[in-house]
Formats: structure tokens, sequence, C-alpha cells
């Protein structure tokens, strides 16, 4: 920011020299200075922006001073225009080569983490499902949204959450999370088992020397939220300082608020006492349930405004499909931020069947 200022300084200091007694001094090669210091600084725009500038000011003073008869202004006019041209050439260069280079860097941190993020079944026992997963546009760094939703004995579980920070070691956390969610649902009769067996796999990854940057050892948490539907007519969830859920019933959305709220994982030093039971709350055949990621209700439009999840879901098509659903949430979510995301965003959304298309589900035939 302060070498962005140096051209600007150079111009007033001219002005300075030039509409005082000092004009004697030669100030033709701190001219000539200015696009090439806003070529080095500024790009582009703010090359054209210093050379404009410097133009003026020599018409200016070559006025003032009555120096247009000389051969030194046209000589100035010339090294002006020169490192005009050629400052806005190389800052153009340097702009389209450094895009580039980001632009491959995204592509492959994005890379990585579909490889650890995968798209929800259609189809999970008791419910129809979509998930959809969106990267702000911040050069490389990949943010630390997770999700998962898994049909096992117990019912359909699902996790999502989001690592503090970005980059690898998000990426990185995201991938730990998953994995011991991934191994735990099956084997764990207890949603709470659950949540602890992805706690205790951050806590071994952070005692790897190396595995996680500095600053996300000391100030590093994981949100998370790992939800239960199974064949009776109630959701369960395990809340770790994760926005809540909202469920649509009957076209009004509700938050599955928690009653006993929990820290995130990485903070369990915050926990007295032993943990509370999972919380169970009504999501019967006909209910539409959306887990997210707090990238979608902190996402602000140009007046600063956050998103209003609820009653952008209430304002959707009830019959619509679960993807074109999201899709729908996304194209709102575009409105709102005029298509310019800050921060990642992950949704999972679950339609409750009634339990003759269950049947019809496990027999093959189409609802």
């Amino acid at each position: 920011m302060v070498m962005q200022c140096v051209p600007f300084v150079i111009a007033l200091a001219v002005l300075v020299i030039e509409l005082t007694p000092a004009h004697f001094i030669y100030t033709g090669p701190l001219l000539t200075a200015m696009p090439a210091l806003a070529a080095v600084t500024m790009g582009p725009k703010g090359t054209t922006a210093a050379a404009g500038l410097a133009l003026a000011i020599s018409v200016t003073t070559a006025t003032y001073n009555q120096a247009w008869a000389t051969l030194q202004v046209y000589t100035n006019f010339l090294a002006l225009a020169l490192v005009s041209v050629a400052g806005y050439l190389t800052s153009s260069a340097v702009q389209t080569r450094t895009r580039r280079e980001m632009d491959q860097i995204r592509r492959i941190a994005v890379a990585a983490q579909e490889v650890v993020l995968r798209p929800v079944p259609e189809r999970l026992g008791p419910v129809r499902a979509a998930s959809l997963c969106l990267a702000a546009g911040t050069g490389a760094q990949v943010g630390g949204d997770l999700y998962e939703a898994v049909q096992t004995r117990f019912g359909v579980r699902m996790i999502v959450g989001d690592v503090r920070g970005k980059g690898l070691s998000a990426v990185r956390a995201v991938a730990v999370t998953l994995g011991a969610f991934r191994e735990a649902v099956h084997y764990e009769d207890e949603l709470m088992e659950v949540m602890n067996h992805c706690s205790a796999a951050l806590r071994r990854e952070a005692a790897v020397p190396g595995a996680f940057d500095r600053e996300v050892l000391l100030e590093g948490f994981t949100t998370a939220l790992i939800a239960q539907v199974s064949h009776a007519p109630v959701v369960q969830l395990v809340n770790r300082g994760h926005p809540p859920p909202l469920v649509m019933h009957r076209g009004r959305t509700t938050a599955l608020m928690p009653t006993s709220p929990l820290p995130p994982l990485g903070l369990e030093d915050l926990i007295t006492g032993p943990p509370p039971a999972p919380e169970s709350y009504p999501f019967v055949p006909g209910d539409r349930m959306l887990l997210y990621t707090d990238g979608v209700i902190e996402a602000r439009n140009r007046h600063n405004d956050f998103f209003a999840l609820p009653e952008a879901m209430e304002a959707m098509r009830a019959d619509s499909a679960p993807q074109e659903f999201l899709e729908q949430l996304h194209r709102a979510l575009n409105r709102h931020t005029g298509g310019n995301l800050t921060d990642d965003v992950a949704m999972i959304l679950v339609d409750r069947l009634d339990g003759e298309l269950e049947v019809q589900g496990l027999t093959g035939r189409a609802p």
C-alpha cells in the first residue's frame, strides 16, 4: 500500500518544485519514473493512471513556466511516452502470468479437495439426498468445509463440518475427520462416540510433528454436526459448535438449536461434566432438512447484509427434488453476493420419505 502511494508523492513533489521559485530544479526524470514505479506496484490500470497524471503535470508545468519552445520539454514527453508504454506492457505480462499461475494452483487445490469430498448418493434408506460444495474465489486458499452421508445398520448418518483456516492444512484436517467418521459410523452405536472418534483422530494428527502449521495448532478447531435418520420419525443430532440444521415442515423452516451447546472439536477442555446425549427432533415424512456450513449464512451482499437462509428456503419450490432445490439455493446465494463468495460453502439436503416410498426404493421401483 505504501509503495502504491510513491508515484503520487512524486507528482506532488514535482508540482511544488515547478510552481515555486525552485522550478530551476530539473524534474523530468521524476515524472518519467512515475509510470515505471506504478508498473511494479499497481498493475496496468495503475500504470495508465500514473502516466496520465505525469502527462497532465508536464503540460501544466510547461505552460506555467512558458517552456514549450525548449527542446527539454519535448525530450521529457518522449521519455515519458516510452517508459509508460514499456511499463504498461510489462505489468500486463506479469499480471497475466500471475493469474495463470494462481489459476493452476487453484485447480490443483480444488482437485485435492474433491478427492476427499464426494457427492452423497441420491437415495439413502429412508431419505433422498443431495449435496453441493462451492469453492470461494480466493486464490489457492481452499477452505476446510466437509460433509458426508453414509447408510449404516443404525440408519443414515451424516456429518457437516468446517475446519478453521484454509490451505493444505485445512484439507488435511478434513481428510482426517472424514476418515474417522467413515470408519466409526459402521461400528459405534452412539452418535456421541462417532463424534469422539473424529475428535481423537484430529488430536492424533496434531501430535505428528509438522502435520499442521503452528497457527493451526495454536488456534485451530473444527465445528462439526452429526445427524442420524433411522426409520423412527425423528432426527438425532450431536452438535459441536456448528450452525444448527434447518428443517422445513409444511412450508415453514425451523432451526434445530441445541439445548446443551458443546464447543467445537479441539476445545474439549471447555467441556465440564459428562457430555449430554444426542438430542432428538421431529423429522416426519414430507419434511426436508438442510445441513450447511457457515459460508452460507455469513455470505454478505454489497450492503453488508447476511444471507437470509430460512427465508430463501421458504421461497423455493416445495416440490422440487433435493438437487434442484440446492441449485435454486445456489442461484439465490449468487444473487445475494453478486457472484462473489468469500468463503467456501457445503450443504447436504435430505428429504424424509414415507413408508411406501421406502419400500418402492428397496424393491427398485421408481418412487
